[in-house]
């Protein structure tokens, strides 16, 4: 299994004056949403039990996840990790300005088991780079590299080169740069607010 991404050269302009500069800009190669009952299908011949019973389990696991997820804890998701509600909010100096106005956005927080981080760690990684005129004009292969931690605000800032392997085939000029897919918001708002119970 690898997962695959496509980088595709595209004109970026980085102030609203320049002409702008061609890069790769790198995106999953994401495959068609699978649906509920084909999951619940699937899961029932792995587990041996009908997908009567299957079907019921799953929509009372999702029941409860969400009921405790609503009242702030943090809930377990069996093999996968576990997930919570939080928020992001405008900071203000004084506590007469405290209001509920002030949150900008209610997020899940999902934070992977340790498990699923070393199989996706592990996952290879296939890149097909498409030029500005749709041609394909490189393949690159990594074999392993790190995980981002959603709480871990420093993760996936720093590049590890032990066990990663490329290999390419084809020519063709790569831009130079970065993109940046993730971030916080900016103007002042604050960290996620929320305990784990």
């Amino acid at each position: 299994m690898a997962l695959k991404v496509k980088a595709v050269e595209r004109l970026l302009k980085f102030d609203k004056e320049s002409a702008g500069k061609y890069r790769y800009v790198m995106k999953a190669d994401l495959y068609t949403s699978l649906t509920q009952a084909k999951v619940i299908r699937e899961a029932a011949l792995r587990s041996g039990v009908s997908q009567g019973v299957m079907k019921a389990c799953w929509d009372a696991a999702g029941e409860v996840i969400k009921a405790w997820a609503t009242e702030g804890h943090s809930v377990a998701l069996p093999g996968l990790g576990s997930m919570r509600f939080g928020l992001r909010s405008k900071a203000v100096e004084k506590v007469e300005d405290v209001k509920t106005s002030l949150i900008t956005s209610r997020r899940i927080i999902f934070t992977p088991s340790v498990d699923l981080k070393d199989e996706l760690a592990d996952t290879a990684i296939q890149i097909t780079c498409i030029d500005r005129n749709g041609n394909e004009v490189k393949r690159v292969t990594s074999t392993s590299g790190d995980v981002e931690d959603p709480e871990d605000e420093n993760s996936g800032s720093s590049q590890s080169q032990s066990g990663s392997g490329s290999s390419q085939s084809g020519s063709g000029n790569s831009g130079s740069g970065s993109t940046n897919t993730g971030g916080g918001d900016n103007g002042g708002d604050g960290d996620d607010v929320g305990d784990e119970h």
